[in-house]
């Protein structure tokens, strides 16, 4: 178990953890949970960083890897629904192509091959990640402003189409990273019907 796979390992345990303290609604938590996905999102940048470096990539890395992303940020994206600041739909969208892509790459890895995530995908990772650190960031004012009693709630409405306007455009790119890995290992998928 080399470094980098520990850093996954990392980010993996990390998840519930931030859903915990995001979901318990006080001050200090809320500012915990952001500290918490930081923390994590980092393991995600230098984990991919070191392997390549040091020359330690493992067939365990390159899976776990993209499956850690999916849990950190399905984890706080179904959060954000519960707690009513974007639209379930989207995140069910997002969750659901996650559960497709992972599939494929079980079924891949069960015939000894290894889908590797495309350039699309780590686009759709990075955009998922930049919506998720602003919606945290959103929160923690919102409940600084609002401890303090501060708030402007006229600033609901604004910050509701605009938050899930970010959401609906890393939608669309996980959408269409889910279509470009389906559309290049088709020969999995039609191999199931067989």
């Amino acid at each position: 178990m080399n470094l980098p796979n520990k850093l996954t390992i990392i980010r993996i345990v990390l998840s519930p953890i931030f859903m915990v303290f995001l979901l318990i609604d006080t001050l200090y938590t809320r500012y915990i949970a952001l500290l918490i996905f930081g923390i994590a999102s980092l393991t995600d940048l230098y984990d991919g960083y070191l392997a390549r470096k040091t020359g330690v990539i493992t067939s365990f890395g390159k899976f776990m890897d993209p499956l850690a992303d999916k849990i950190l940020t399905s984890t706080a994206l179904i959060c954000f629904a519960s707690l009513g600041y974007i639209y379930t739909w989207m995140v069910l969208v997002i969750i659901g192509r996650d559960f497709i892509v992972t599939g494929l790459r079980c079924i891949a890895a069960y015939r000894g091959q290894l889908i590797l995530p495309t350039q699309v995908a780590k686009w759709k990772t990075a955009s998922q990640m930049v919506v998720i650190v602003v919606i945290l960031l959103y929160i923690s004012v919102q409940t600084t402003m609002t401890a303090l009693g501060r708030w402007d709630s006229s600033l609901d409405g604004i910050a509701w189409y605009f938050l899930n306007g970010m959401v609906f455009v890393s939608m669309t790119l996980t959408v269409s990273s889910g279509l470009d890995y389906v559309i290049k290992n088709r020969s999995i998928f039609t191999s199931l019907l067989r």
